[in-house]
C-alpha cells in the first residue's frame, strides 16, 4: 500500500507558524522568524505584544506575511475595543487578521450584531479569518457562524484557537460542507504529525495553523524507511 505521506502537497504555502506563547523570550521569538523564512513558510500568526518585535524581524518583501491574533483567545472584548485592535495592528505591520469574534452575539442567536462587527474589521482591507471554537459550538451557531462571517466579507474561518483539543478533519470536512468553496478553511490545533496534516488537507483545509512548522517541514525531509 502507497504511503500517504508522499502524496502531501508542498507545505511551505500551507503553513502558519504560530508564535502567540507569552513565555517566549526575545531569542526564541527571533529563532522562529528566522527558521519561518529560511524555510519559505508562508506566515507567522503572533500575539498585539509581539507584531512590532516579529515585523522588524522579518522586514518586508518576499518573507513570511505577519497575521495578527485578534480578540485571542476568546472573544470576550467589546466591538470598540476589538475593532480598535485590528487598526493597531494594521497600522503596526499586520499583513492579515485572524480574529475571534463576538461568540456572546453568537451565543445568543444575533446573527445581524455578529456579521456588522466582523464587517467593521473586513472594512479595514487586510484578508480576514474568523476563529471559531468548534469543539463547543452547535451545529446551529456553526452555520449562523459561518453564513455571518462569509456575509461580513471574511476571507476564511478557523476550526479553533487551539485551545482544548486537537483539531479533526471532521471538523474540517464540516466546514467545507458550510463553506461551500465560498472562503478558504485554516485548520488549527494541535497540529504535530504529518499523518495529521495529511489528514486534515485531504478532509479540505486550505492552511494549517501550528506552533510545529520547522518540525513538521523537518520530518517530510526524513527518508521513509
Amino acid at each position: 500500500m502507497a504511503d500517504p505521506l508522499q502524496d502531501l502537497p508542498d507545505l511551505p504555502p500551507l503553513l502558519d507558524q504560530a508564535i502567540l506563547d507569552p513565555l517566549l523570550n526575545a531569542e526564541q521569538l527571533t529563532e522562529c522568524c528566522d527558521a519561518s523564512r529560511e524555510r519559505n513558510i508562508r506566515a507567522i500568526c503572533g500575539t498585539l505584544a509581539r507584531l512590532p518585535a516579529l515585523r522588524h524581524r522579518l522586514g518586508g518583501g518576499d518573507g513570511p506575511r505577519l497575521i495578527a491574533a485578534i480578540d485571542f483567545p476568546f472573544g470576550t472584548l467589546p466591538a470598540g475595543l476589538r475593532l480598535a485592535e485590528a487598526q493597531w495592528a494594521a497600522a503596526n505591520g499586520a499583513d492579515e487578521l485572524d480574529v475571534v469574534p463576538d461568540f456572546s452575539a453568537l451565543a445568543d442567536g444575533d446573527s445581524g450584531r455578529f456579521a456588522e462587527d466582523l464587517a467593521a474589521l473586513c472594512d479595514l482591507g487586510l484578508p480576514l479569518r474568523v476563529v471559531l471554537d468548534m469543539a463547543r459550538l452547535s451545529d446551529a451557531q456553526l452555520e449562523l457562524a459561518v453564513e455571518a462571517a462569509i456575509d461580513a466579507g471574511a476571507s476564511g474561518v478557523l476550526t479553533g484557537n487551539g485551545f482544548g483539543p486537537a483539531c479533526h478533519p471532521d471538523q474540517v470536512s464540516q466546514l467545507k460542507q458550510l463553506c461551500r468553496g465560498r472562503c478558504a478553511i485554516k485548520a488549527a490545533g494541535g497540529i504535530h504529525s504529518l499523518e495529521l496534516v495529511h489528514d486534515l488537507v485531504a478532509a479540505g483545509a486550505n492552511l494549517l495553523g501550528t506552533s510545529s512548522a520547522p518540525q513538521l517541514l523537518q520530518a517530510q525531509r526524513q527518508p521513509i524507511g
